[in-house]
C-alpha cells in the first residue's frame, strides 16, 4: 500500500528518506551449498528534538519520518501534529554509520527534560522503553463501542496472509496494520512491532485518520501493556493478535 502524506500548512514537512528494506547474504545451506539470501536491513536512528537527543530506534527504516511522528505521539511528548514544524532524516550523519532524525518544532516541547527522565524497560523489541509513567493517563481514554464478527475476523486474517511482506522473502520481521471496515488501510512492517504501530500512528496524524467503532489494528506479535494502550491512543478499540497477549495487557 502507498503511503502519501496530506497537503496541508499545518502538517509537519517531511523527508522521504525511505531505505533498503533487506540486503543480501552469502550463506552456506544444509547441504553445503553457497547461496545467496535475503535478511532485514536493520539500522540505528537516533531522534533528536529541537536538537535534545531523545533515543536511539532500531528500525528497518520504512518510513522513518511517520515512525518518529508516532513514536512522539504514542509517548505523549506531542499532543498535535501541528505542533510539529518539520522531521528530516540523514542516514549517514550520525556517529558509526547511524542515522539522525532532527525534530524541530513549532513552540518547543515543555518541560521535556522532566518528561523523558523517567524510563520504563518494557518488553518491546526494537525499542524497548517508554518515558513517564506506563500507566498515566490511560484511564482518561474513551474508545468507542466496537464489535467483531467472526468472518469479519477471518477476513482480516486472510488480508494479511495475501499481503507481500518482507516476512515473506526475508523473515526475521513484525507486522502491523490498520483496517477500517474490510478494508486494510495501511500495513507496516518493522524490526519490533512498537515500530510497526509508532509508524502508523504517524501515518494517521499525517492523513487526519480518526479511528471508530470499525477500526481494528493487527498485529503478528504478542499484545503487551504497552500495545494495547498505544492502540487506545490510537482510538482503536478492537486489537487483534497472532500471538497472544499477557496479563497487563488484557
Amino acid at each position: 500500500m502507498s503511503i502519501a502524506t496530506s497537503i496541508s500548512t499545518a502538517l509537519p514537512r517531511l523527508t522521504q528518506a525511505q531505505a533498503e528494506l533487506t540486503r543480501h547474504i552469502d550463506a552456506l545451506n544444509e547441504h553445503g551449498v553457497h547461496e545467496q539470501v535475503s535478511i532485514p536491513a536493520e539500522r540505528a536512528l537516533t531522534v533528536y528534538v529541537d536538537k535534545r537527543e531523545i533515543v536511539t530506534l532500531m528500525t528497518l527504516g520504512a518510513h522513518p519520518e511517520l515512525l518518529v511522528l508516532g513514536y512522539l505521539r504514542n509517548q505523549r511528548l506531542v499532543g498535535h501534529v501541528s505542533e510539529i514544524e518539520s522531521i528530516t532524516v540523514d542516514w549517514e550523519a550520525g556517529e558509526d554509520g547511524a542515522g539522525v532524525a532532527a525534530v524541530k518544532t513549532r513552540h518547543g516541547i515543555a518541560d521535556i527534560a522532566a518528561r523523558t527522565e523517567k524510563r520504563v524497560v518494557t518488553t518491546g523489541c526494537g525499542q524497548g522503553s517508554v518515558f513517564g509513567d506506563l500507566m498515566g493517563e490511560i484511564d482518561h481514554l474513551t474508545l468507542p463501542h466496537a464489535r467483531i464478527s467472526q468472518a469479519r475476523l477471518y477476513g482480516v486474517l486472510n488480508a494479511i496472509r495475501l499481503q507481500e511482506t518482507t516476512y515473506k522473502s526475508a523473515g526475521s520481521v513484525h507486522g502491523c496494520a490498520l483496517f477500517s471496515s474490510d478494508q486494510m488501510q495501511i500495513f507496516v512492517e518493522d524490526v519490533g512491532r512498537h515500530n510497526a504501530i509508532d509508524t502508523i500512528a504517524g501515518w494517521m496524524w499525517m492523513n487526519g485518520v480518526i479511528a471508530n467503532a470499525d477500526s481494528i489494528f493487527y498485529t503478528t506479535g504478542r499484545l503487551t501493556s504497552e500495545m494495547v494502550m498505544k492502540s487506545a491512543q490510537m482510538g482503536v478499540a478492537v486489537v487483534v493478535s497472532r500471538s497472544g497477549i499477557t496479563q497487563m495487557g488484557y
